[in-house]
């Protein structure tokens, strides 16, 4: 009876819990002389009723959130190895260092005399991430990745239209690319253009030669792909693509298996955006908000979103370079930017994720960033030799037979044809097991594909865990596929309709 009462209260909302008069909190008198309500918020923007609100004790808020924690799955409760989104763990010094209080306290509107802190940082961090992409000129201002792609096209578009080709509209993406590439374009307002893989997994460098026209603004790619897999060919790549007059754009999700080993710039791409929140550990998605800064080389520059945070010599300042003391410079932000795109958001983007990035790029320097990237790479190389070492591969085969990057590619349709199970039954499983499920069902070329990326900082013990999971569900399901095709069985929420919750949503509180 207790576990079932027990049970019970856990599913009550935070307003079923709510009784009249119960208070968390007090404020204390005020301190300062009251003023008619006229007087601070206009007639037109009160509220006519107060808010219906759940009145509530202090323990009552704190177990209740508590409970709804211990709910979810997290980068902290287990193995996260979601394909394509690099849930590597985010050190808790960074938390720290972005809640001292100069950080957190520092209000957006503040005055540049006022802020020369955080805008010094802001420069420093542009400076460390354009030395990392290989292309000097940073904009930290989108939010997310997939703003950073909208940032990318739309320098692309004002490049070419600003040299009178009005007329380039199509953006080439190969099949494999990420989801929001093509959301992306059209939003820019241009069409997309699909560029096939070939037999190996790579570009089809025939169809990129037979798309690429003077009508097209940029290709979209990142190497390595979503496959997992280096593009050999990418000087060739380069060529076809400058050859017609376009842009190279750099899809940053996948850098953490190139950081200080190759660079983009190098490789001939004209504008790469990062993922602050994958690369260097913002927490991702729930944990926090993104950031999705765009690098570029000179020719695009002039039309990066404004303002730029710029350094400029201090008034009686020496102006020392790079070496200068730090009164030397003044660092301001720069709105004359006459061929700009314009904002892309509210004031400069979000500063903590900054704070996080940059302690984490100075922590490490320049050979801590490529250790990460090597270990990444061994990593994910690793646990595919020990899914092949327990028969995994038989059922779930590699979608293309080639040393991997950072991620692989398996796919799950020998394992449906054979114990009739899906990749979507395997993902439920394993969260039977603790272990959160890959990326399922992407890249879309892949039938019942399964994208793998254990990241660097976990433990061989855990990689070995994990192919000893997989291998255990596998032998499970050739004796009885319904124990997978209804899992999972020990979560708080056992499998939705997941069609029907896209489609009808029930977003509502009950109060």
């Amino acid at each position: 009876m207790s576990s079932f009462l027990q049970a019970a209260d856990d599913e009550l909302t935070i307003f079923e819990r709510s009784r009249p008069g119960r208070r968390a909190f007090v404020a204390p008198p005020l301190e300062v002389p009251e003023r008619p309500l006229d007087e601070l918020i206009p007639a037109t923007l009160r509220r006519a009723q107060a808010p219906r609100l759940p009145e509530v004790s202090e323990p009552e808020i704190v177990r209740h959130y508590n409970r709804l924690s211990k709910r979810n799955f997290d980068l902290d409760t287990g193995f996260y190895p979601l394909g394509s989104c690099t849930m590597k763990h985010n050190p808790k010094l960074h938390e720290r260092v972005a809640a001292l209080p100069g950080h957190a306290r520092l209000h957006p509107l503040q005055e540049v005399d006022g802020a020369q802190g955080a805008l010094e940082l802001m420069w420093r961090l542009s400076q460390a991430l354009g030395e990392i992409a290989g292309l000097p000129h940073v904009s930290l201002q989108p939010a997310a990745g997939s703003h950073g792609e909208l940032a990318g096209v739309l320098v692309s578009r004002a490049y070419h239209e600003d040299r009178g080709e009005f007329a380039r509209r199509k953006v080439l993406i190969p099949d494999a690319a990420h989801g929001t590439n093509p959301a992306t374009v059209a939003m820019a307002g241009c069409e997309v253009v699909k560029v096939g893989t070939d037999a190996s997994g790579n570009v089809d460098l025939d169809d990129l030669r037979a798309k690429a026209s003077e009508e097209v603004v940029c290709l979209m790619l990142t190497n390595p792909s979503t496959l997992g897999l280096f593009e050999p060919g990418i000087e060739e790549i380069e060529r076809i693509v400058h050859g017609v007059g376009a842009t190279l754009y750099y899809d940053g999700a996948n850098l953490n298996a190139i950081m200080g080993i190759s660079r983009p710039g190098d490789m001939g791409f004209d504008i790469v955006h990062f993922n602050l929140h994958k690369s260097f550990t913002q927490p991702h998605g729930g944990g926090g908000p993104g950031a999705g800064p765009i690098a570029v080389g000179e020719a695009l520059e002039p039309y990066l979103p404004r303002p730029q945070v710029v350094r400029r010599p201090a008034a009686g300042g020496a102006g020392n370079g790079a070496a200068g003391a730090a009164a030397d410079w003044f660092y301001d932000l720069d709105y004359e930017r006459p061929k700009s795109i314009g904002r892309l958001r509210g004031f400069q983007g979000n500063y903590g994720v900054f704070v996080r990035s940059y302690a984490y790029i100075r922590s490490l320097g320049a050979a801590g960033l490529r250790e990460v990237s090597e270990v990444a790479v061994l990593n994910a190389n690793y646990l595919l030799a020990r899914l092949r070492q327990e028969g995994v591969l038989e059922l779930l085969p590699t979608a293309y037979e080639r040393i991997c990057m950072h991620e692989f590619v398996l796919s799950g349709a020998p394992m449906k044809r054979e114990l009739g199970i899906r990749t979507l039954d395997l993902a439920k499983r394993l969260l039977d097991h603790g272990v959160h499920p890959p990326t399922v069902y992407f890249p879309l070329i892949v039938d019942e594909a399964l994208l793998v990326e254990p990241t660097e900082t976990e433990t061989r013990e855990t990689l070995d865990r994990f192919a000893e999971v997989v291998a255990a569900v596998l032998r499970e399901a050739r004796e009885d596929p319904e124990i997978a095709r209804s899992a999972p069985h020990t979560t708080p929420v056992r499998r939705l309709d997941e069609a029907a919750a896209a489609r009808r949503p029930v977003v509502r509180q009950a109060i």
